[in-house]
């Protein structure tokens, strides 16, 4: 092994999000500080160079609001587009899953970030804004749109019960102006649709969702469908079904999205911007497809510890996640998104630890296992160890493969806050 590097040194948590937190060139990290990852408190988002050590902070937020959760553009010229609090914060608004926006910074053009999600909170809503909190905002592999997970600010005044969460996704280049009728609404530089269906009770044994989250993109330009047609657009994610006993059980869902942008802005069965008693819909085109039917495995279902998100090879034939095998073991799992059968991919004495990555080569994953990051094979199922075996295993939020594929970006625990390492591959 050629050994580990420690980038972070201070009594700060910094955290990294589970996904392109890499600049193009493979030279810097980004990353907010939090004392904990589900503590929302940091005021900074942040780089670090892994040669020098150098560390810019990008962004430092004001009137008491916090930022967190940052990921980075793919392109040469890096954006940086993160979790934004509200500003001056009170009893009746402070931070919460329906209250929070995406923000987007281009460094090199201004120190001012812009806000992605318009929010309307007013009738008549406005299609293209969102009612509600944004959160995991993720650039498509070539960098002209994002994904997010959501929650819903009219729908949790009217009834808790029927904010469910969504995945969403923001199209570059469509701004989007809100009614600005109340005083928290604001404008957005994205158009913003939710891509996924839920309902507030499933049918039990039904391919109904109640939850839709831990999304990601598939392929760097989508998959091959039955037809043998490439399906430009689509996002994985985990969706709660109701087993027919009527118990939760995640399972793996596809979105196909439409090609044209414009299509976006073409409403489905309902209303896009939803109504004062109804979550905003889908576009038109949009196709909801279940994967996985898992009930009658001895574990069902996709785990939730590890916490982990959908991650689809490269070449978009894959989607890597996390299910128990026949002996109780956390185990990769593969599926296609055409659909078929799930293939056990890596066959573990002890359980996978964390969320991953994928290889840009699409032929290995970064994870943790057996308290080490290690390589994971995916075509032999073989590890290779990257990092000594400590007693405290690295943090599983975040394992994630530097653009090069040369390095993988972690966290450890030191004295009680995370710091950020790299590991050669």
């Amino acid at each position: 092994m050629a050994g580990e590097k420690q980038l972070t040194f201070d009594t700060r948590g910094h955290q990294l999000t589970n996904i392109n937190v890499w600049t193009a060139d493979s030279r810097w990290l980004a990353y907010d500080v939090r004392p904990k990852g589900s503590d929302f408190s940091g005021l900074t988002i942040e780089r670090v160079n892994i040669s020098s050590g150098e560390i810019e902070t990008l962004y430092c937020a004001s009137q008491g609001a916090h930022v967190g959760v940052v990921t980075v553009s793919p392109d040469a010229r890096p954006r940086y587009v993160f979790i934004h609090g509200p500003e001056n914060p009170d009893a009746s608004w402070k931070y919460d899953f329906h209250h929070r926006r995406g923000t987007l910074l281009d460094a090199e053009k201004s120190a001012l970030p812009v806000t992605l999600d318009a929010f309307d909170i007013t009738e008549p809503y406005t299609p293209g804004a969102l009612r509600g909190g944004s959160h995991v905002h993720v650039f498509s592999p070539d960098g002209s749109r994002l994904s997010f997970t959501y929650n819903d600010h009219v729908m949790h005044e009217w009834d808790p019960a029927q904010d469910l969460r969504n995945v969403g996704v923001a199209l570059a280049n469509h701004p989007v102006r809100a009614s600005k009728m109340h005083p928290r609404e604001y404008d957005g530089s994205h158009f913003c649709v939710l891509v996924s269906q839920t309902t507030p009770q499933p049918q039990p044994g039904s391919d109904q969702i109640n939850r839709a989250y831990e999304e990601g993109w598939i392929g760097t330009r989508g998959y091959v469908n039955a037809n043998g047609q490439r399906q430009r657009w689509a996002l994985a994610f985990i969706g709660d079904t109701l087993s027919a006993k009527g118990e939760k059980l995640p399972e793996v869902f596809v979105v196909d999205l439409p090609d044209n942008d414009e299509a976006y802005r073409v409403a489905g069965e309902h209303p896009l911007q939803g109504t004062a008693t109804r979550l905003p819909a889908p576009p038109s085109g949009v196709m909801q497809r279940r994967l996985t039917f898992t009930a009658d495995r001895p574990y069902p279902g996709v785990v939730s510890q590890p916490r982990h998100w959908l991650r689809a090879s490269p070449d978009g034939s894959t989607l890597a996640f996390l299910m128990k095998d026949c002996r109780g073991i956390v185990q990769v799992w593969g599926v296609s998104p055409v659909g078929g059968e799930p293939w056990q991919i890596s066959h573990a004495a002890s359980d996978i630890q964390s969320a991953f990555s994928w290889h840009p080569q699409g032929k290995a994953l970064a994870l943790v296992c057996d308290n080490s990051v290690v390589l994971l094979d995916v075509a032999s199922g073989e590890m290779h160890a990257l990092t000594e075996r400590t007693e405290v295993p690295p943090s599983g939020d975040a394992v994630v493969f530097s653009p090069d594929g040369k390095w993988v970006a972690f966290m450890r625990e030191i004295s009680g806050f995370n710091q950020i390492f790299i590991t050669p591959v």
